[in-house]
């Protein structure tokens, strides 16, 4: 009877280890972890919330919302679904979902001098504007980093950062 019940115990535990995360929730665990070393102007302090911003269609929105209340340096994580008549400008962080990427310049250029962490998962998207940009290697998700566009939105991207990503150069080499 005791060995029968060690079996079964042992077979639900197995049953219910955790599933591996997927890569939409990996993606918002590097959100969350990048925003730490991303530093805002004074300008751009929202009252100790962090808006990220999801705009699009896309699977990251939902596992962005895991982040909703976290700490996250100063401040709290607010997240919501953006729309394009929503003001952008309000977000600090923007995750630009693929369906977007048709409109890709003309969003940028309407973000232009507003202190805002553009991030994406498409490819090209940092050679576009985007600040942060994800891909995947090897089955691991890495990012890369247009610093050009982080400096024109007014963001510090601490050293440390900078070293774990590949870094981008703006398409044609402009500044």
């Amino acid at each position: 009877m005791v060995l029968m019940g060690a079996i079964l115990l042992a077979m639900f535990c197995s049953s219910v280890q955790a599933a591996p995360p997927s890569e939409e929730e990996v993606k918002a665990a590097f959100v969350h972890n990048i925003a730490k070393f991303v530093e805002w102007p004074a300008s751009a302090d929202a009252r100790g919330v962090l808006r990220l911003c999801t705009l699009g269609q896309g699977s990251f929105g939902a596992a962005a919302g895991s982040l909703r209340g976290k700490p996250v340096g100063g401040a709290i994580w607010e997240v919501e679904q953006a729309s394009t008549s929503a003001n952008l400008k309000e977000c600090q962080v923007l995750f630009i979902e693929p369906s977007e990427a048709s409109d890709l310049p003309r969003l940028l250029d309407s973000l232009k001098g507003n202190p805002i962490l553009t991030v994406g998962d498409s490819e090209g998207y940092a050679e576009h504007g985007v600040v942060i940009n994800f891909y995947l290697e090897q089955n691991k998700v890495r990012f890369e980093i247009n610093v050009d566009a982080a400096r024109r939105a007014g963001l510090k991207i601490s050293s440390q950062l900078l070293k774990l990503a590949r870094i981008i150069q703006p398409m044609g080499g402009a500044q």
